[in-house]
């Protein structure tokens, strides 16, 4: 168990770090002129975030998570329920940057430096509280 912990740990980090960085490149990407070097780049950056990095730490969190659940059988403990939610609402939060990854992508982005800014506060809001259910 406590190697299944560890990988799951390790997924965390990963993923988190890709949900933090990610918004950030859109946060440059939205300032860089469409069709220019720069936003072509940034094109490159956030689909091998997205494709190599975050899309498995999601998976592989999710796994080990479901896995430790069922082995701990903490899955009707208040903390666990409350995690669970807010890991949904993470893999909700990653989704949609997956979405907005596209419309860069097509060069339909149409939102600004601003939103992207805002939106970057999601993930550690959520990480943060789900650090509070699992640790106290």
């Amino acid at each position: 168990m406590l190697w299944l912990k560890a990988f799951h740990i390790m997924a965390v980090i990963a993923w988190m770090a890709g949900l933090f960085y990610l918004p950030r490149l859109y946060v440059y990407h939205s300032g860089a002129k469409k069709g220019s070097e720069m936003s072509e780049t940034f094109k490159i950056m956030e689909e091998r975030l997205l494709r190599f990095i975050m899309n498995p730490a999601m998976m592989i969190v999710w796994l080990t998570g479901l896995t430790l659940v069922m082995w701990q059988g903490v899955h009707k403990e208040l903390w666990f329920l409350v995690k669970f939610a807010l890991v949904v609402a993470m893999t909700v939060f990653h989704v949609k940057l997956s979405i907005w990854r596209k419309e860069f992508a097509a060069d339909a982005n149409t939102r600004d430096d601003g939103f992207y800014r805002r939106v970057n506060e999601i993930p550690t809001a959520l990480m943060a509280i789900i650090v509070l259910m699992v640790v106290l």
